[in-house]
């Protein structure tokens, strides 16, 4: 075990090497000038060319990516062209509310999504499973800012019952820190749920037919251990892998969904750097998320040994 935790810690270092050139690689050959955007329409040439040279904008690519990555190794992520803080500043002041958002989402999403597959499996071809599979499937196709929308017409300008936008931080109360939670986590737990619980039906529908649910049933043991204990700790490891692969969700619809709710969370603060072509900034968020989805997939994979003791590194 030891020696698989150091073997994928290890990796983790050329995957994000990777991940850190292609960011860098993409964001520097796309278009738009941050030096043209922070001179202003009125600007001269002459006044563009003098910030391009005070950023090192004029300076070769690799030069310029060897210094940056050096500055990520030292835990330095730049500074931002528009507000001169430093990147890891401004996520730090925006990094509560996008992790309130991702783990009120997570929890809502498998204490909801995991009985629905389980149920469905149960019920295979009845009406239950019908329902639940064709929610399935409409969870998949709605777009998440039209799911957002939505809910803030009817829930919160309709009736009144949350607030539309905002966040709360937690120091303030659990109540109005959770109600301004509750519509971003269902907009964002809506495409979540629908994975895990196919992922649940299927994977319990093969576990179901096993000789020893069939043996549990015919020895009496109740109907809900059956599908809860017996079968659905065996359709484990399946389950957790599509959680654990789900978190690329939650951190792509984390943009869309702080956009509509104005949360400001990493999402609307890769959102606003995009359109200002802050590039520390992108470079400084995306990293910060492909190296939660690395750690994730990690702590993934230490997981199994405990649901499943056959699995051994």
């Amino acid at each position: 075990m030891f020696g698989f935790l150091v073997r994928r810690v290890l990796a983790v270092i050329p995957v994000m090497a990777v991940v850190g050139l292609f960011v860098f690689s993409l964001l520097s050959l796309a278009p738009g000038d941050p030096a043209a955007l922070i001179a202003g329409d009125q600007a001269s040439p002459a006044d563009i060319e003098r910030i391009r040279a005070s950023l090192g904008l004029d300076r070769p690519f690799l030069v310029r990516f060897g210094e940056w990555a050096w500055r990520i190794l030292h835990g330095d992520l730049g500074t931002s062209i528009f507000t001169n803080l430093p990147v890891t500043t401004m996520i730090g002041q925006r990094v509560q509310p996008t992790v309130s958002l991702m783990l009120v989402t997570l929890i809502f999403a498998v204490l909801v999504a995991v009985p629905l597959g389980v149920v469905a499996a149960w019920k295979a071809g009845r009406l239950v499973d019908r329902l639940v599979m064709g929610a399935a499937v409409l969870g998949f196709s709605v777009p998440v800012f039209v799911v957002g929308y939505l809910l803030a017409y009817v829930f919160a300008l309709e009736l009144g019952w949350l607030p539309a936008q905002g966040y709360t931080p937690i120091e303030q109360g659990v109540g109005p820190w959770l109600a301004n939670l509750v519509l971003p986590a269902l907009t964002l737990g809506l495409v979540y749920i629908a994975l895990i619980a196919r992922v649940t039906r299927a994977t319990m529908l093969d576990v179901l037919q096993q000789d020893y649910v069939r043996t549990a049933r015919a020895k009496g043991v109740a109907q809900g251990s059956v599908l809860f204990v017996h079968a659905l700790k065996n359709a484990a490891v399946p389950i957790v892998t599509v959680i654990g692969i789900g978190i690329a969700l939650l951190i792509g619809g984390a943009v869309v969904t702080e956009t509509v709710f104005a949360i400001p969370g990493l999402g609307r603060l890769t959102v606003d750097a995009i359109l200002r072509r802050d590039y520390p900034v992108i470079q400084g968020v995306v990293l910060l998320f492909s190296f939660t989805y690395v750690l994730v997939n990690l702590a993934i994979d230490l997981l199994y040994t405990l649901i499943d003791p056959r699995i051994r590194y």
